[in-house]
């Protein structure tokens, strides 16, 4: 009886919002064209704890999406002004995947693995002003499935690093991460459109 009740779900948080939103979060966070980050960090460590970077990123993400507004609030900033702004973030971080060059990201620490894979590599500021952008437009149940996917997916590709640079080699990171910059570049269009016009 309980699974009868599973399609109930859909009414309250689209289909079709849930996938928007986990791409969007996919396209951000982009752990495939990450993996090469992640190999170089596990080589000069040692090792990587898929279970304690999923959690803290988790931790991370769900803490600012419910607090950011708060924390915005207080100094003045209303939600559409910084979906804005998140929406110019999206914009250049797509320009970085369809183009291949680097306009900003921190360079991958080589003391840790946990906090530099979890915050800034997955957790970082990109995908922090995504997390507030999307509460502009979609309810938080459905960025929270988003969020909830896209860390089942990072975990997956954590565990099985090793898998995935054998199976997609350089060529084939490259051309996941110019596939989605095109959706990202696209979606940061939308954003700003909708946004700009409240």
């Amino acid at each position: 009886m309980a699974l009868l009740s599973l399609p109930d779900m859909t009414d309250a948080t689209d289909l079709r919002s849930i996938v928007t939103v986990t791409m969007i979060l996919f396209a951000v966070i982009d752990i495939i064209g990450s993996v090469p980050v992640i190999l170089d960090i596990r080589r000069k460590v040692g090792s990587i704890h898929p279970e304690k970077v999923t959690i803290v990123s988790l931790c991370l993400m769900i803490t600012f999406l419910f607090l950011g507004e708060t924390i915005l609030s207080f100094i003045g900033i209303d939600i559409p002004s910084f979906a804005i702004a998140g929406a110019l973030i999206l914009f250049f971080l797509s320009l970085e995947m369809i183009l291949g060059i680097k306009l900003y990201k921190d360079e991958a620490p080589a003391t840790a693995s946990i906090v530099p894979i979890a915050f800034p590599l997955i957790a970082g500021a990109g995908t922090m002003t995504t997390l507030l952008s999307l509460r502009s437009t979609y309810d938080v149940k459905t960025i929270i499935i988003g969020v909830v996917l896209n860390l089942g997916l990072v975990y997956l590709c954590l565990k099985n690093l090793g898998f995935l640079e054998n199976l997609l080699g350089q060529t084939g990171i490259a051309i996941v991460r110019k596939v989605f910059g095109f959706i990202l570049l696209a979606i940061a269009v939308k954003l700003f459109r909708s946004n700009f016009a409240l």
